[in-house]
């Protein structure tokens, strides 16, 4: 007990560290083409990232790969900064705004990674001067990338995808619905079979109950926190009243689960027999065996919306040649490769010479016409909303 006590002590410890060298500066010098020379003359790159365990994971991964196996491994050593995501800690976009504002120079945020919305965030905070405006010659392996960003296309450069998709139970469901009026005709039809988890407690029922308002809205308002598009909230909420009764039922009572993990776990158990869910979360766990090999995954028109994660180079980091370096390296096919298997990753690379063997169905998620949400504060008080006017009917 008493060496797990010190463990974490010496881990928030080092975290403050690192978030104090990141806002304030590091010793790295003004080259901005060559960042320090620690690691036996290799230039230092630090990386900076947030997210849950498993991302933290792959990134350990990617970067001891980077090190030691990619073609930059003689050149630079990338070092990992990983916040956990959920901890009450200061979050990580506004860490960089800090820095940003503050006039920094030569910090230590080389490369930062961003989820579609924490990029809409850092942009509004300190724009896109702030960042790097990306010279593709120094990406090549970004040429066949047709993914872009909904935001800061210039300056931020798209690596993997994760979307939202129907989860099913192909034994009970031969013939998923194609379209979201036949979902709701499948949800007359079986009533109770159907489960989405109550927004804010997960990124699938998010999605799920944000994609069926917006489909009533125009097509640029699912990338916009404009506070207009409030008022024009009501007949998807409307919609969404109207499907209550068919939702999933426990001891009598309609039920939202609990995270996008309880509505799997349902289907998983045969409680229901479809669900809004991450793909990669729902490929991920197949692989492992941890779910039935008859779960699988359909896209339905119009698409729940997914994510698109993004690098970017700060303009107040101190070694832009090797974030670059990394930037193209996660576009390899020994990178993708290592997201595909480990995380079931949407690989936005062409994949006919990658082994897509147990993730098939990635194939078949077409990037480039990702429907990405990103509607920044907004989200706030659209669950809010939800809860009071869904959640809440029993």
């Amino acid at each position: 007990m008493k060496l797990k006590r010190l463990g974490s002590i010496f881990l928030a410890a080092a975290m403050m560290t690192a978030a104090l060298t990141g806002c304030g500066g590091g010793s790295q010098t003004d080259d901005k083409s060559g960042g320090d020379s620690a690691s036996g003359g290799k230039s230092t790159v630090t990386l900076w990232a947030t997210g849950s365990d498993n991302v933290r994971s792959i990134f350990e991964k990617l970067t001891e790969d980077f090190n030691t196996n990619s073609e930059y491994k003689d050149q630079y050593q990338v070092e990992l900064q990983f916040m956990l995501s959920g901890t009450g800690a200061q979050g990580l976009a506004d860490m960089v705004a800090a820095a940003g504002k503050a006039g920094q120079t030569n910090t230590d945020y080389d490369i930062v990674d961003w989820s579609g919305d924490d990029l809409a965030k850092i942009m509004s905070k300190i724009g896109e001067e702030s960042f790097v405006k990306l010279d593709k010659s120094k990406i090549p392996n970004a040429a066949s990338v047709e993914a872009k960003s909904s935001v800061a296309q210039d300056y931020a450069q798209p690596y993997r995808g994760t979307t939202v998709i129907l989860a099913y139970d192909s034994e009970k469901v031969p013939n998923p619905p194609k379209t979201m009026d036949e979902l709701v005709e499948w949800m007359k039809a079986n009533p109770g079979r159907f489960a989405y988890n109550a927004p804010g407690t997960g990124g699938a029922g998010d999605s799920f109950a944000r994609s069926s308002v917006y489909n009533f809205l125009p097509e640029e308002a699912i990338t916009s926190g404009d506070e207009k598009w409030v008022g024009e909230w009501d007949k998807g909420f409307e919609f969404l009243k109207s499907i209550h009764p068919y939702m999933y039922k426990s001891g009598g009572s309609i039920v939202y689960p609990n995270k996008n993990q309880g509505t799997l776990d349902l289907l998983n158990q045969g409680e229901i027999d479809m669900c809004p869910n991450w793909a990669d979360m729902v490929l991920s766990q197949r692989a492992q065996g941890a779910i039935k090999d008859t779960i699988k995954i359909t896209q339905i028109d119009p698409s729940l919306t997914g994510s698109l994660q993004t690098l970017t180079i700060p303009t107040f980091g101190s070694n832009e040649e090797g974030a670059y370096a990394f930037m193209n390296y996660m576009l390899s096919e020994q990178a993708q490769q290592i997201m595909v298997n480990d995380m079931a990753a949407i690989p936005l690379i062409d994949t006919s010479k990658m082994d897509m063997t147990g993730y098939e169905d990635l194939q078949g998620l077409d990037v480039s016409n990702f429907r990405i949400l990103s509607i920044g504060d907004l989200g706030t008080q659209f669950n809010e909303r939800w809860d009071n006017e869904i959640g809440s009917i029993g």
